[in-house]
């Protein structure tokens, strides 16, 4: 397993039943079945007893700009070290670079407007977030059910819509091959219209996260 997460587009194309994106401006993989539907209803479970009102870095003013609920999921509870042990064997990314695993849940309305998953360089936030652990490289996002209406997320610069489906996992590299930022990861959680929303998250950085490493933003 390698440690940096140069190498996660090789290592993703090598699973069975990946699906690459067809573009040419952002590497992003689509994976059905990643997650059990047990699985995914205790990890619901999780997220339903802890969450709290989400948060962004570098806030923008526009209050409605996120409108989820985020939970800090308890790396000791039941199932935790296989989830954990899932992300490193499909990521070929060592558990050591990743951020702590994060839940957000999405009422009927609620939304995450149009954003990117990394620190803007030249942000506010960049050096209390980065100085540590550096850029978040990759994201890797799943879906813990299907929603009733509305709820995906569309990639706006290629246009691409990803529906919810639960256990469908969504990856994607944050940077571009010269290691700057790829703006043309932008997306947007779209509205639920009906129904509930959850997902899990998991991020990786440049370097090692030291355990206990705070604070850890919410997006």
């Amino acid at each position: 397993m390698t440690t940096p997460a140069d190498s996660t587009r090789t290592h993703l194309l090598a699973t069975p039943g990946i699906q690459r994106v067809p573009s040419p401006q952002l590497d992003l993989f689509i994976l059905r079945g990643f997650l059990e539907p047990d699985l995914c209803e205790a990890l619901i479970d999780q997220i339903e007893a802890q969450h709290r009102p989400s948060a962004i870095a570098d806030a923008n003013g526009d209050t409605a700009f996120r409108t989820s609920s985020t939970c800090d999921l308890d790396p000791a509870s039941a199932g935790m070290a296989e989830l954990e042990a899932r992300f490193a064997a499909l990521s070929g990314i060592a558990a050591s670079f990743g951020e702590p695993l994060q839940g957000q849940r999405y009422e009927v309305g609620q939304e995450f407007k149009a954003h990117t998953d990394y620190f803007e360089p030249d942000g506010p936030d960049f050096t209390r977030f980065c100085s540590e652990a550096g850029q978040r490289t990759w994201t890797f996002m799943v879906y813990l059910g299907a929603v009733p209406a509305g709820g995906a997320t569309r990639f706006k610069t290629i246009d691409k819509i990803v529906q919810p489906e639960a256990g469908k996992l969504l990856a994607w590299n944050n940077r571009l091959p010269d290691g700057a930022v790829n703006p043309a990861t932008l997306h947007h959680a779209l509205k639920v219209r009906r129904g509930r929303k959850y997902v899990i998250t998991r991020w990786y950085r440049e370097r090692q996260v030291r355990p206990g490493l705070s604070p850890f933003p919410d997006c």
